[in-house]
């Protein structure tokens, strides 16, 4: 098991930013808490014809902690992991002990891995893989490696294990997911965040709310809410009125992994900036809005002018682009303690 988990076989996956949204006006802590009764996974698809769903408690904010994290349970017996939900990417993945090569620090001690493993073959290893990439180096096992946007990466091993969960019917269903062991983790080039692991809600075969799906636990549904105290986000359809909710079409095209509703244009004041055909994707695991150079340009142009010969006080931040990584300047605008507020 160690020995296979060390073999440096790769699967490139690059994770832009992206993010899928439902608007709730509750708070996790405010939904009613049923009895769980636990049933064999291969009872759960006649949960899904009278309609079920899975709520995760979410912690966090904006500002000051710039992150959100949910609690997923994982192994036997099922012990706890924090990780960053990302619509951005596909798989959801722990830091390993396999034994670990590079692990940051996190709140749980290194997830033990199950002797479970994927197979290379494995549609769900194949999804991870771009196309005409999938070499089979060692067929026993399917290793990844997964790079996001602010540098941060993961290496390691698909296998699948345990991961217990709760419907909202009071029934506990304990399906066998595929998750990425990950032994070997560089953490972002600007801000850290104390998490297990990331949870992959992209549009993937790999992703958690897929697996649920094919296996007939929920809908292949999923949403957040978000307010001052964190939120929850939630896999499956019975959680909210969909007459009261307004529906953003996404684009259906399969060769686009991310969830975008097409293209979109800049105006600023309500004019035309020029900027058209902006494509838009939407990222949990981003905390700020992120625009190409030009645009961004145009943008702080336009704020400059509309903030002259205001007291405001500067603060310089550095960011990173998210095309091609480059390094942006970006300006972040202040009130000042002795100006109200209009």
């Amino acid at each position: 098991m160690e020995k296979r988990m060390m073999k440096k076989g790769k699967v490139s996956v690059v994770a832009l930013f992206v993010l899928l949204l439902v608007s709730c006006s509750y708070a996790s802590d405010d939904r009613p808490h049923k009895r769980r009764k636990s049933i064999p996974p291969s009872k759960a698809l006649a949960l899904n014809r009278v309609g079920s769903s899975v709520v995760f408690p979410m912690l966090g904010n904006v500002y000051p902690k710039g992150f959100y994290h949910v609690t997923l349970f994982v192994g036997q017996p099922p012990k706890p992991y924090f990780l960053d939900p990302d619509t951005g990417s596909d798989l959801t993945w722990l830091q390993c002990d396999a034994p670990c090569v590079h692990c940051t620090k996190a709140p749980h001690p290194p997830y033990k891995p199950s002797n479970d493993l994927v197979i290379c073959k494995d549609p769900l290893c194949s999804s991870l893989h771009p196309p005409g990439h999938h070499d089979c180096k060692d067929p026993e096992q399917c290793d990844y490696f997964v790079e996001y946007a602010d540098g941060s990466s993961s290496l390691g091993v698909l296998l699948r294990d345990v991961v217990p969960v709760n419907l909202t019917n009071g029934v506990q269903v304990r399906p066998r997911l595929a998750i990425g062991c990950g032994y070997d983790q560089v953490p972002g080039k600007y801000n850290y965040h104390p998490i297990d692991g990331v949870l992959g809600l992209g549009k993937g075969k790999s992703t958690i709310v897929s697996q649920l799906y094919n296996q007939g636990v929920v809908q292949n549904v999923l949403g957040h809410c978000l307010n001052s105290r964190g939120g929850f986000l939630f896999f499956g359809d019975d959680l909210y009125d969909s007459s009261r909710v307004v529906w953003t079409p996404m684009l259906s095209d399969d060769s686009y992994k991310h969830y975008s509703p097409g293209f979109a244009e800049l105006t600023l004041g309500g004019k035309t900036t020029g900027f058209k055909n902006l494509r838009v994707i939407f990222d949990t695991g981003s905390t700020y809005t992120y625009l190409d150079s030009l645009a961004y340009q145009a943008l702080i142009s336009w704020v400059n002018g509309e903030l002259a010969g205001k007291p405001l006080k500067e603060d310089r931040v550095m960011l990173s682009h998210s095309a091609g990584k480059a390094e942006n300047l970006s300006k972040i605008f202040a009130m000042s303690k002795n100006t109200s507020s209009p």
